[in-house]
């Protein structure tokens, strides 16, 4: 593991998102912007953990539906503040209705994620919750942390966007993109994903094909970046347009977490 990678008992693929140069010559701190997947089966030690590390914002990316199948834990005292997104609209979780009714290839998850991040940026929700988290990073003491379930699509494409706003080269920003990969050990996972996905679907599906959809790979966000420069012509445009992240926002971020 790379010094950006935590590990935890119960929470998966935790990272510190900071600590890269920028191209004003600045660098951005660490240890206040970090990423994770879902905190529901968090341990003590993990919680404590949270604490210690000065978690005072979590910035929750799942669906209301997500959140009530798997609530978050929080540490004793915790009187941060917690950012929810999405709309209650009764729909299951596309993942989930993908799993459960279309062909369980390396390739059709493939076409699934590309497709999912094309749309993510424009989803009224993301909307609504991305723009209330930066936002945030523009007066918020402490670390703040952003999860969905996984923590690697919503989570990634987040996080790469407040990668592109802090001035990170596009290098860096793919590399942090893809440390899911690393962090999260999916071939040694997979076996025990696959009954998972059998006991709930009654659906077999091989090893390749799971770790395909539970990775991340560059054409996902390039998928992202492309649809949102199709629409606004750049991601700064989309930013300041769609997320209203204007100057002086940007301004407040950029003296907060970079140095």
């Amino acid at each position: 593991m790379t010094s950006r990678l935590h590990s935890f008992e119960r929470i998966d693929n935790v990272r510190d998102y900071g600590d890269y140069d920028t191209a004003a010559g600045r660098r951005i701190r660490s240890g206040l912007l970090l990423r994770s997947a879902h905190h529901a089966r968090a341990t003590d030690a993990d919680l404590a953990r949270l604490k210690a590390m000065d978690v005072r914002t979590i910035v929750d990316l799942r669906r209301p539906g997500e959140r009530r199948d798997q609530p978050s834990r929080r540490y004793d005292g915790f009187a941060g503040r917690v950012i929810e997104g999405g709309v209650d609209d009764g729909v299951e979780a596309p993942h989930l209705t993908f799993l459960k009714t279309q062909d369980l290839t390396p390739d059709s998850g493939r076409r699934f994620m590309t497709r999912t991040y094309r749309a993510l940026p424009f989803d009224a929700a993301h909307l609504d919750v991305f723009g209330r988290y930066f936002r945030a990073l523009g007066e918020a003491e402490g670390a703040v942390l952003i999860h969905c379930a996984a923590g690697k699509d919503r989570t990634g494409v987040l996080a790469a966007l407040t990668h592109h706003l802090l001035g990170v080269g596009r290098d860096d920003l793919i590399a942090d993109y893809l440390l899911t990969n690393t962090a999260v050990d999916l071939p040694g996972r997979a076996p025990a994903i696959a009954k998972q996905l059998h006991a709930l679907t009654g659906r077999l599906a091989s090893e390749d094909a799971l770790v395909a959809f539970l990775g991340v790979e560059p054409v996902y966000l390039e998928a992202a970046f492309e649809a949102i420069q199709t629409d606004f012509g750049s991601i700064d445009a989309y930013l300041e347009r769609a997320l209203n992240v204007d100057g002086a926002l940007r301004d407040r971020i950029v003296a907060r977490l970079s140095a």
